[in-house]
């Protein structure tokens, strides 16, 4: 099996603007049903892409959408305005291929607006399964076809109005090659002969449904694991769950109406009166000060819970402990985990895929800890069950079912 050449390319042509130029930003319902008409004229796959507010909006809507196809051209559109009159639009491309870097990133957002491909090809994913080591989108683009993008604004506040000029034409670079993009991975993973493992891999992530919200999402604020008493926790919960409630209303991001550092502080010290929350590190400062009795409320509700409502010091588990943890509670699981990761390692270096890609990690240790009845003499076809019910595609069973049945009994 070939493996792409991952020598440096020659110097890449600069790409600094669209062939065609940076289209408008179609924000009314004539103009949406006017683009919905051309893409239906045009042809092949859709090259799509949408970008978001992460870090500065609450929501992960997406602020901008852009589209491109063969004889259609490329459109850049505001959804905002015009979020009860995409129906043209989707009528116009739910039917068609869709092509996407990375697309489990954006296909939520445009979910959310009606838009949704009957057919998926991520560039990114597919790039990681022909063995490439470095799969963003200016790095595949640079190798693959000779061209370097114009990046640096992947990360800016998309929600701003009107958009600077030079973050449209940053945009509309990021489907001006996507198209040429796919031909090429799709000509790798031919050669390679994995075009079918990226087919169903595509498949699963056109058809994931959305994840279920994570249990105390709370305790994932940082420096929680400074913390050491449970009152603490409940102060750091209820100061959560305040500014979770104000994030939300107001659609801007928790960070930015009170960041981590001034929680766990608050934590920490237990203030009990404006005046000694404000002498706080951030409390102080104009914006927080007029949420001062939204903070010192959540702070007493959490200082004056009752016992037997504390939250434990550590988080319930949802299925095998922290492997650090192993060795001590179980070393046969720990000896068995060591030898079915050194097995996937083995596959993928022969198929140059990355080992998180031939099976999820969470599922290999769930495998490894209680997953089958009787380690002592595993079964493939109870392996290949419980790989099965995890979700893993046949490509990955076909791969993986053999040389993990053939590990995990004792090796003595």
């Amino acid at each position: 099996m070939s493996v792409p050449d991952q020598s440096e390319p020659s110097a890449a042509t600069p790409l600094l603007a669209p062939v065609e130029g940076v289209p408008p930003v179609l924000d009314t319902a004539a103009e949406i049903s006017a683009a919905a008409a051309r893409l239906v004229a045009g042809t092949g796959p859709l090259a799509v892409d949408a970008e978001r507010a992460s870090g500065f909006r609450y929501s992960a809507r997406a602020y901008l959408i852009q589209l491109r196809r063969a004889g259609a051209g490329t459109f850049l559109i505001d959804p905002i305005p015009v979020t009860d009159a995409l129906g043209p639009l989707a009528d116009a491309i739910n039917g068609l291929e869709w092509v996407l870097h990375s697309a489990d990133q954006d296909l939520p957002g445009l979910a959310e607006l009606g838009l949704r491909p009957a057919r998926l090809f991520d560039t990114e994913l597919g790039g990681r399964l022909a063995g490439f080591e470095r799969v963003g989108l200016a790095a595949m683009v640079e190798r693959l076809l000779g061209r370097a993008l114009r990046k640096g604004h992947g990360a800016a506040d998309w929600s701003t109005r009107p958009l600077p000029a030079d973050w449209l034409n940053y945009a509309a670079l990021d489907v001006e090659l996507l198209l040429e993009l796919r031909d090429a991975v799709a000509d790798a993973l031919d050669e390679q002969g994995k075009m079918d493992w990226a087919a169903q891999e595509f498949e699963h992530i056109r058809t994931l449904d959305p994840p279920a919200p994570k249990a105390e999402r709370w305790r994932r604020t940082s420096g929680i694991h400074t913390l050491r008493r449970t009152r603490q926790l409940a102060v750091v919960r209820e100061l959560w769950t305040a500014r979770d409630a104000l994030a939300r209303a107001r659609d801007v991001a928790p960070a930015r109406i009170l960041p981590d550092v001034a929680i766990i502080a608050a934590a920490t010290a237990e203030p009990r009166s404006i005046a000694q929350l404000r002498t706080l590190p951030v409390f102080g400062g104009p914006r927080q000060r007029r949420y001062s009795r939204e903070w010192l409320a959540a702070i007493e509700r959490g200082r004056t819970l009752p016992d037997s409502d504390l939250p434990p010091l550590a988080q319930p588990f949802d299925g095998p402990p922290p492997v650090n943890r192993w060795e001590r509670r179980d070393p046969a699981a720990a000896a068995r985990l060591t030898r079915a990761r050194a097995a996937m390692g083995d596959l993928s270096t022969e198929h140059s895929i990355p080992v998180e890609n031939l099976l999820a990690p969470d599922l290999v240790r769930r495998l490894c800890w209680d997953g089958l009845p009787d380690y002592a003499a595993v079964e493939p076809s109870a392996v290949d069950g419980f790989l099965k019910s995890g979700g893993a595609r046949p490509w990955q069973r076909e791969l993986a079912v053999a040389q993990l049945a053939a590990v995990l009994p004792p090796s003595d």
